[in-house]
């Protein structure tokens, strides 16, 4: 049946109701469980879900086009606004395609640096996931856990990046700042400390009664589903299906390291969580390992682009593994200072629209618990 019936939009959707007896009830943008941008029209037939419509374009920022006016190093601060939780997936991702492009080596000192800043980085958008998603379904408490432990992974990264937040700290070429003996210590100190604390997120939250009760056999995402819609990232190995970019496209070095690619089959959001919690801990053994074999040598190229650097003429992809999903970073030079075209596959875009056909059916409470284990951040996704 057509959920939109003739006539104006408004007078049918906002004033009856898209049908008799059902009810149009808008969920955000200002709302605690959808951060405050993003919008959804939910028809509902009492308490269960009709229909679901995200509506996108309320925190437009228009990074493709800025990349235009932007010379092709200018344009690297963008890469740390586009997911300000795991920017430096999108750093990794960027600064790939223009390698990739103008064939400039990248020293090894420098592979290993981008990988350990990038997973502490997964790590801490983990974290806040993981509070954030807690709060969202009704519970304070674990928030506080997750930001203690964020907090100490945000002040060690101030150093190599230069910010707590949107990092910005890879070059074309390598990276902006060498790590140095007493950030490798602090990393060293923090993996077992890190380990020890997973064991209280178990106790505390993951197999508490309550959470199971309202995440268990919710929000079901299946393959198909997944497939249909281009889903990747932890919903994608919610639904049983092993892909990791880092994995199936190595890029970096991280085909030097030894972990796991966790997978969940059971669809629903308990599996996402659980892909989740348990990717903190591959983290962690990537960053032990990158930390304990990291070489010595240059942490950028002596030849990397200056600001009026004009690319070679030519077009060039590459893919990254998100904390939310694959990224994709498509460039194409005319030969000129300013890139002709930056075209950016942003997870979070296609992982959203899942959530419009699995919430038909479901109750309203539970649309929160859908919404919040697609893991979103707005900026990525707006268009």
């Amino acid at each position: 049946m057509n959920a939109f019936p003739e006539g104006d939009f408004y007078t049918n959707h906002f004033e009856k109701g898209a049908r008799d007896n059902t009810m149009i009830l808008n969920m955000g943008p200002q709302h605690p469980s959808t951060h405050g941008v993003l919008r959804v029209i939910l028809e509902l037939d009492g308490e269960y879900i009709v229909r679901a419509e995200p509506v996108l374009g309320y925190l437009h920022r228009m990074h493709e086009k800025m990349a235009e006016v932007k010379t092709w190093v200018q344009f690297m601060p963008n890469m740390g606004r586009v997911d300000y939780l795991h920017p430096l997936a999108w750093n990794h991702a960027y600064v790939g395609a223009v390698e990739k492009l103008a064939e400039i080596e990248v020293p090894e000192r420098a592979e290993f640096i981008r990988v350990i800043t990038s997973e502490l980085n997964r790590i801490s958008s983990h974290l806040l996931w993981w509070g954030a998603y807690l709060l969202d379904l009704g519970a304070f408490t674990p928030i506080m856990y997750a930001f203690d432990d964020r907090e100490k992974i945000m002040d060690m990264m101030q150093k190599p990046t230069g910010s707590r937040l949107t990092y910005s700290s890879f070059r074309i070429g390598g990276v902006a700042r060498d790590l140095d003996d007493d950030f490798l210590k602090q990393c060293a100190e923090l993996v077992p400390y890190l380990r020890s604390r997973l064991p209280i997120y178990k106790a505390l939250v993951t197999d508490n009664i309550i959470l199971r009760k309202r995440i268990e056999d919710v929000g079901i995402m299946d393959e198909d589903m997944c497939m249909r819609y281009g889903a990747t990232g932890p919903l994608l190995r919610g639904a049983g299906v092993k892909h990791d970019t880092r994995k199936i496209e190595p890029y970096s070095v991280y085909d030097r390291f030894d972990w796991d690619v966790p997978v969940y089959n059971d669809a629903d959001a308990m599996a996402r969580y659980m892909v989740r919690m348990d990717e903190i801990e591959q983290s962690l053994r990537i960053v032990e390992q990158a930390v304990a074999m990291i070489p010595e040598g240059e942490y950028i190229n002596k030849k990397a682009p200056k600001p009026t650097w004009k690319a070679p003429v030519g077009e060039a992809y590459f893919a990254a593994e998100g904390a939310r999903g694959k990224i994709g970073v498509h460039v194409v030079s005319d030969g000129n200072k300013n890139p002709y075209r930056v075209k950016l596959r942003a997870p979070g875009f296609s992982n959203l629209h899942l959530f419009a056909e699995c919430a038909k059916g479901t109750m309203l409470a539970d649309a929160v618990a859908i919404l919040g284990s697609i893991d979103m951040v707005i900026p990525e996704i707006d268009r």
